[in-house]
Parts: structure tokens; sequence; C-alpha cells
């Protein structure tokens, strides 16, 4: 039960996420490394991603378990390969709205990246550490 309720809380988040990037994209503009090519696109990208990730996670077992497991795997994927902008964001500072963060903001949500990376591996079915296999 435990299990099933942070797979739906880690869809939402991810919904809600996607749904931020796609509709309100200037934050992450400003967080994303100037490496990054096309930042207006790979921002409406990610925010697809999201959405697509959260809505994997919430297909029904044992009918298309595949899509929850790939699920699981892009979007520990998604969460390494944004980790770069939360660094930018972090280690040069960077004001959104106005306002720079302080770094009681950005130790967690840097230091919670890794964690975002194991729940989706879990919620997607792919690992269960540290968790026991069910017995059949």
């Amino acid at each position: 039960m435990a299990k099933r309720f942070f797979r739906i809380l880690l869809a939402l988040l991810y919904l809600v996420a996607g749904i931020v990037h796609i509709r309100s994209p200037v934050g992450f503009l400003q967080i994303t490394p100037d490496w990054v090519p096309f930042p207006e696109q790979v921002i409406f990208l990610t925010g697809v991603a999201e959405i697509a990730g959260a809505v994997g996670l919430m297909t029904p077992p044992r009918t298309i378990q595949h899509i929850r497991y790939a699920a699981g795997i892009g979007l520990a994927l998604y969460a390494l390969c944004v980790y770069p902008a939360n660094i930018n964001h972090a280690v040069n500072n960077i004001a959104i709205g106005g306002e720079a963060a302080s770094w009681l903001y950005h130790t967690p949500r840097l230091a919670f990246q890794p964690i975002f990376i194991w729940w989706a591996l879990i919620a997607g079915g792919v690992i269960t550490w540290p968790f026991r296999p069910k017995q059949p």
C-alpha cells in the first residue's frame, strides 16, 4: 500500500512539474546552463517527458507493466539529466523572479536528486532495493 501511495505521489509531482515546465518556462530557462542547445525546446520537451513519465507510472499493473518500467527508467534518467541545471542554479546563485535562493534551499534540493532517481526506479518496478521482492 505504501509503495502504491509513493508511486502515485511521484506521478503527481512529475505531472505538476511537467505542466509548470510547459506553462511557465522562464525560471527553468534562467537556470539552464549555457552549453544546452535550443534551451526553449529542451525545457518544453522536459515538461512533456515529465508528463509522459507520470502517465506511464499510472499504467495498471500486469496489463502494460513494461510501460511503467520504462517510465521509471525514463524519469530516473530525466532526474539525472536535469541535475546540471540545479547545480548551475546553486553555484551561480541565479535569481528567479528577482530573488536568489539561499543554500538552505539548494543543499536539500541537490542532495535529494539521487533520491528522486531511486524513487523513480522503485516506482517503475525497475529495482526493489532496499525492500524485499514479493514472494510468489
